[in-house]
């Protein structure tokens, strides 16, 4: 389980240069703490995700919570998530903002692939780096 190599300052101008859990994929993000609200900024591609920045406290939290490994569980957002996972906990109605983190629609989920390699990058989180079955845990 070897951590990702990290590069940027996770800001727009120096985005954070990450890999998603598998390490198949490569894609940079952000803080836009200008934001309304203010956002985790994804690329992947062309393609854009947004977060509430509050997540990484707010999975942080429950990480500690749990006191032990999470399953990752990573979806789209037309796809159910698994019980019990990241994922499902990132657009639950129980979670501290009662639903989906992710604030562009039709764009919200993958939460799971997208948010741990920046806690962890962030000193916040151990993740998983295998082929398939990730989880990740409170730092």
């Amino acid at each position: 389980m070897a951590a990702t190599q990290t590069r940027g300052a996770g800001i727009k101008e120096d985005p954070w240069v990450l890999q998603t859990p598998p390490g198949k994929s490569e894609y940079l993000a952000y803080r836009d703490e200008a934001a309304d609200p203010p956002a985790l900024v994804v690329i992947v591609g062309k393609t854009e995700l947004r977060y509430q920045l509050r997540c990484l406290d707010d999975l942080r939290a429950m990480l500690a919570a749990a006191g032990d490994w999470v399953p990752l569980g990573s979806a789209d957002e037309q796809k159910p998530a698994a019980d019990g996972t990241v994922e499902a906990w990132g657009r639950s109605p129980d979670n501290p903002v009662g639903g989906w983190y992710g604030l562009k629609k039709g764009l919200r989920g993958r939460y799971a692939n997208s948010v741990p390699p920046v806690m962890e990058a962030l000193g916040l989180a151990e993740v998983e780096h295998e082929a398939r079955g990730n989880r990740m845990r409170a730092a």
